[in-house]
């Protein structure tokens, strides 16, 4: 089974960046692709970005042109770039592994979730 870790996570003021890691065990080669999620207070679970081992990439519209989601060569851990930070991006981000197929926007589809790391941006 695929173990996540991430790291990266703090505070931050709206405009600033901020870079996450998620490291996975040695595992990784048999899910097929990553993604980064988050959970701000009293809302659900929602979709940021995802990367395929193909190169693909997909981003939720909220956060397109300010973040970037990227892998390693050795494909173990993946990176989620935050540039141009607003409030609204506060929330938990939570890695995700062990894609199971299907779109990389439904959390479903994922078996396996880092711990979370808490992004704070004020204003």
């Amino acid at each position: 089974q695929v173990q996540l870790v991430e790291s990266g996570g703090g505070s931050v003021q709206a405009g600033g960046s901020l870079r996450l890691s998620c490291v996975a065990s040695s595992d990784m080669f048999r899910t097929y692709a990553m993604g980064w999620f988050r959970q701000a207070p009293g809302n659900e679970r929602e979709f940021v970005a995802a990367i395929h081992w193909t190169g693909a990439r997909n981003y939720a519209d909220s956060v397109k042109g300010r973040f970037t989601i990227t892998s390693d060569n050795a494909k173990t851990t993946v990176f989620l770039q935050m540039n141009s930070l607003k409030p609204e991006d506060t929330a938990i981000y939570i890695c995700a592994g062990d894609y199971k197929g299907g779109s990389f926007s439904s959390q479903y589809n994922y078996g396996t979730w880092a711990q979370g790391t808490q992004v704070t941006v004020s204003s």
